[in-house]
């Protein structure tokens, strides 16, 4: 359809070299999006990108540190060089330290708040004239249902999810008149390498989800394929500020 089409515009994809973010940028791809992935892990994000080639789309990988600023405006300015415009942001980076509070350093809370917050406003930033000059774009921040539960060892992350779920709407005013869309997308517990080491570090951890999780399972990076490329479609062109939870049921529980 349509209302669902990409062609013509490009894709910035943070931490899309696995999981939900090469998921993510393979359907936009699929979309008629032109996809640059960035990251900082180069052998990982050529073998993303090159998959993506592989499949038909158009795409390339940067390397950058999306937490210094210097690094970001570098980056995209060689994407919009590379592909023209940029009209799609997905900020997907994120890490987590799971610890209880007590245990965690202050380089530990800084680490996990600079790369899952403070990446998306130096992205958002930097992008933003490239859409102004497009006549509008989307941005898409990949949050969590840890923005509104919590865990003992959630500290950090929850912080910073729920800085960028308030990050997502404060912003989403602030550009509407811009026609910039901006969303938030909160997965639930999802089968990726992230979740592996939790399962690890968190006892009983699995059996919670799937006994709390009214899908009974764990989400996969597929499923947010379809997410993705309506948040960044004309389908959505009059959807900001809004939160969509892709998590199973998880959290209707809470």
């Amino acid at each position: 359809m349509e209302m669902f089409s990409l062609r013509g515009k490009t894709a910035i994809v943070t931490g899309g070299n696995g999981g939900i973010g090469l998921a993510m940028a393979s359907a936009l791809g699929e979309a008629g999006a032109a996809i640059a992935l960035i990251g900082r892990d180069m052998e990982k994000g050529e073998a993303a990108a090159a998959k993506l080639v592989a499949q038909g789309h158009d795409a390339a990988f940067f390397s950058a540190d999306i937490t210094v600023e210097h690094s970001v405006r570098t980056t995209v300015e060689a994407v919009g060089s590379r592909f023209g415009s940029v009209e799609l942001l997905i900020n997907n980076a994120g890490i987590a330290v799971r610890k209880r509070p007590e245990d965690y350093t202050l380089e530990e809370w800084h680490r996990v708040l600079d790369t899952n917050l403070t990446s998306a406003f130096l992205m958002s930033h930097a992008v933003y004239p490239f859409m102004c000059r497009s006549g509008g774009g989307k941005i898409v921040n990949i949050a969590s249902i840890m923005a509104r539960l919590a865990a003992p060892f959630t500290v950090a992350y929850s912080s910073s999810k729920g800085g960028l779920v308030q990050f997502t709407k404060a912003l989403a005013t602030a550009w509407a008149a811009d026609n910039i869309q901006v969303n938030a997308i909160l997965p639930g517990w999802v089968d990726t390498e992230l979740t592996v080491s939790a399962r690890q570090q968190v006892e009983g951890l699995h059996d919670t989800v799937m006994r709390r999780t009214p899908a009974k399972r764990w989400g996969s990076p597929d499923d947010f394929r379809g997410a993705a490329v309506f948040l960044c479609s004309p389908a959505s062109d009059f959807v900001t500020g809004a939160q969509l939870l892709v998590d199973g049921g998880y959290s209707a529980l809470a």
